[in-house]
C-alpha cells in the first residue's frame, strides 16, 4: 500500500484512477505473500513412535495418523516411524541435537519422557523441556494386580504386607528399575509409609512378560498400565486391587476402587501425547495445535479410543506443559525416595 504522502501526492497529479489501479496492484501482490506464509505443511510428516511396533506408543501414533487422515484434517501424507532404543532415549538424543527444526518430524511419548531424564541410571539428558508439547491426547492409570485366586483382595493388605517384611512379596513390572512400572508398583507402599528401597522388585522385558510371571506365580503383584491388563480381568484371570487415578474408571474397571479410596494418596496418570521439536516454528505449532483440536472433537477419534481401550484426556499444548511440569515433580519425589535420581 501507498503512504499517505505518495497518495496525496498522486491525488494532487490528478491521476486517481492510476492511484487506485496501483493500490489495487499492491493489494493483490500483498495477499499473495500472505498466502505463501500459510503454507504449512508442504512436504509428508513423519510422526515417530520411539519404541518397536505393537507397543503403547506404535499403537497411538498409527490411531493419530489413520484418523487425521480420514477426515482430512490434515491433507499431506503422513507416516509412521518406528525408533526403538533405551525407552526411547536413543530418540530423544537424536530429536534433540539433531531434528531441532524440524516441523515435519513430531513423535509421541508418555511419562518416560520424564523419567528417563530425571533417573541415575540409564538417564536421557534430554526430556520434554527439549521439545514443543503440542497436546495430550489420552489418558490411562497405574493398577496394582494379583491372580485371581490370590490372598489378597484390596490394596492395604498388600502394603500390611509389605510393611511387616518388605521381601516377603515379589513386584514385577514391565520396565527397568526407576522406570514406569517400578515406580506404580511402588508409589503406594510410598505412600503408606515404606522404605520403597526395601521393596522387591523384578523387571521383565515388557508387559505381557509382566503379567506372565504373575500368571505362573514368578511374581505376586504387578505394578502395570489399567488398560494392559483389561484382557485378563475380563478373562477372570486376574484381580486388580487398585487403579492410581483420582475417580472411579468407567467401563470394565468400574468395580475397581481407586487406591485413594483405600486411604492411599497414590495417583498417577499415564498419559500419551504428541511432541515437536524444540525450535518449531510457531506457524507450525499453531497449525498442529488448531489441526489437534479438531482430531479430538471427532466422532472417529472417538471411536478409534474406545476400540483401544484408552481414555479420553485432552489438553492443549499451553494445558500439557503445566501438567508435565506438576508430574515431573512427583516422579523427582519418587526417584529420590529410592535413592535413584541423577
Amino acid at each position: 500500500m501507498f503512504s499517505i504522502k505518495k497518495i496525496s501526492a498522486v491525488m494532487c497529479a490528478g491521476v486517481l484512477a492510476l492511484s487506485l489501479g496501483a493500490c489495487s496492484s499492491n493489494d493483490t501482490a500483498g495477499s499473495g505473500k500472505k498466502e505463501e506464509g500459510t503454507g504449512y505443511p508442504k512436504k509428508a510428516i513423519t510422526v515417530v513412535a520411539p519404541s518397536g511396533a505393537g507397543g503403547g506408543w506404535d499403537l497411538t501414533a498409527r490411531s493419530l495418523t489413520k484418523v487425521l487422515s480420514e477426515t482430512k484434517i490434515v491433507e499431506q501424507p503422513l507416516t509412521v516411524e518406528n525408533k526403538p532404543g533405551g525407552g526411547g532415549a536413543v530418540f530423544m538424543a537424536e530429536y534433540a541435537t539433531q531434528q531441532v527444526e524440524n516441523n515435519e518430524m513430531l513423535f509421541v511419548n508418555s511419562p518416560p519422557i520424564i523419567i528417563n531424564n530425571l533417573k541415575k541410571e540409564g538417564n536421557s539428558p534430554y526430556g520434554y523441556k527439549n521439545t514443543t508439547p503440542l497436546a495430550q491426547l489420552t489418558k490411562d492409570y497405574g493398577a496394582i494386580v494379583v491372580k485371581a485366586d490370590s490372598k489378597f483382595t484390596d490394596l492395604k493388605s498388600v502394603l500390611e504386607e509389605v510393611k511387616k517384611d518388605p521381601s516377603k512379596l515379589t513386584f514385577a513390572g514391565g520396565s527397568a528399575p526407576g522406570s514406569m512400572d517400578h515406580l506404580i508398583s511402588i508409589l503406594p507402599a510410598y505412600k503408606y509409609g515404606v522404605d520403597p528401597t526395601k521393596v522387591k522388585y523384578v523387571s521383565y522385558d515388557g508387559g505381557g512378560e509382566a503379567i506372565t510371571a504373575l500368571l505362573g506365580g514368578n511374581a505376586d503383584v504387578i505394578g502395570t498400565d489399567a488398560s494392559s491388563v483389561k484382557e485378563f480381568l475380563k478373562a477372570g484371570k486376574v484381580r486388580v486391587l487398585a487403579v492410581t487415578s483420582t475417580e472411579r474408571v468407567s467401563g470394565d474397571f468400574k468395580d475397581v476402587p481407586t487406591a485413594k479410596e483405600q486411604g492411599i494418596d497414590a495417583e498417577f496418570t499415564i498419559w500419551r501425547g504428541v511432541f515437536g521439536p524444540e525450535k518449531m516454528s510457531e506457524e507450525a505449532k499453531s497449525y498442529w495445535e488448531k489441526s489437534i483440536e479438531k482430531l479430538v472433537n471427532t466422532p472417529e477419534w472417538k471411536t478409534e479410543v474406545e476400540t483401544q481401550g484408552w481414555e479420553m484426556e485432552y489438553k492443549n499444548g499451553a494445558d500439557f506443559k503445566k501438567f508435565l511440569e506438576e508430574q515431573e515433580s512427583q516422579v523427582q519425589q519418587l526417584l529420590t525416595a529410592l535413592g535413584m535420581q541423577k
